[in-house]
């Protein structure tokens, strides 16, 4: 089972730089995509309804924001959008796409770094997903939560950690959210299962020479129940293009889709 997530940061803007053909080749089960920054009508054909694959999209209802989407191979047996919040289901951040006991979930957690109350609106979603995480764990399902989460959990999953423990997407408050689901709560960040490298990034900065200096952050996870991240077998970030400020995140299963 292949599962690939991608913050495209404008879904037709990444399909105009060549996304819809390299996830052809890829061939992935299932593709998780966040900030598709569109509403389901603005979408062209082969965005909307690609060839042999299932589409699902929850936008935000404002329009070029956020939203987030998952393609599929298979049909699933149910679809579900949302986490159930007043604030935060308008803002398109949550699909989850269910197939027997298996559940994959398309994720976008806010950013906080445009503003002081973007932040303060990051810390508010936090504390309202920690229960419905909780709650999933909980459910006997498997789950693999794919997206960006704008968090980088450690100190290798950014280059410039010293320089940014004060700056939104690596604040001690968010960390410590991570650690508490990862070491508490019980989720498993697969990546690091199986790599252990430094400069493993999937953002980089559009200023200065972020991308050529490898200047990153790893804000983009697959999240799992033991069981399903026990069963990754390898991890991949495409780097060889770009169709975001974003890197697709890729991750195989020994698992029986």
């Amino acid at each position: 089972m292949r599962i690939i997530s991608v913050n495209v940061n404008g879904v037709r803007s990444a399909a105009s730089k060549g996304l819809l053909p390299w996830l052809a080749r890829h061939k992935a089960d299932v593709v998780c995509f966040q900030e598709i920054k569109a509403q389901e009508a603005d979408l062209p054909a082969e965005i909307l309804r690609p060839a042999k694959v299932n589409a699902f999209f929850n936008p935000a209802a404002k329009k070029g924001y956020a939203g987030v989407g998952v393609y599929c191979r298979k049909a699933p047996d149910r679809v579900i959008s949302g986490i159930g919040s007043k604030e935060f289901d308008p803002e398109g951040r949550y699909l989850q796409v269910d197939f027997g006991n298996l559940s994959i979930v398309s994720v976008y957690v806010p950013s906080g770094s445009s503003s002081e109350e973007r932040q303060q609106a990051k810390f508010r979603f936090l504390a309202e997903f920690l229960p419905v995480l909780q709650r999933l764990i909980a459910s006997g399902r498997e789950l693999i939560l794919c997206g960006d989460w704008n968090i980088a959990h450690q100190e290798i999953d950014l280059k410039n950690w010293r320089s940014n423990q004060k700056n939104s997407g690596f604040l001690p408050e968010e960390r410590a959210w991570l650690t508490k689901l990862f070491d508490e709560v019980g989720w498993v960040d697969v990546f690091r299962e199986i790599d252990q490298r430094a400069e493993q990034y999937t953002w980089w900065s559009n200023r200065g020479q972020a991308w050529d200096k490898n200047v990153g952050w790893r804000l983009d996870y697959h999240i799992a129940t033991p069981a399903v991240a026990a069963a990754a077998r390898k991890v991949a970030i495409y780097t060889a293009a770009r169709f975001s400020d974003h890197a697709p995140l890729t991750i195989d299963y020994d698992w029986d889709f």
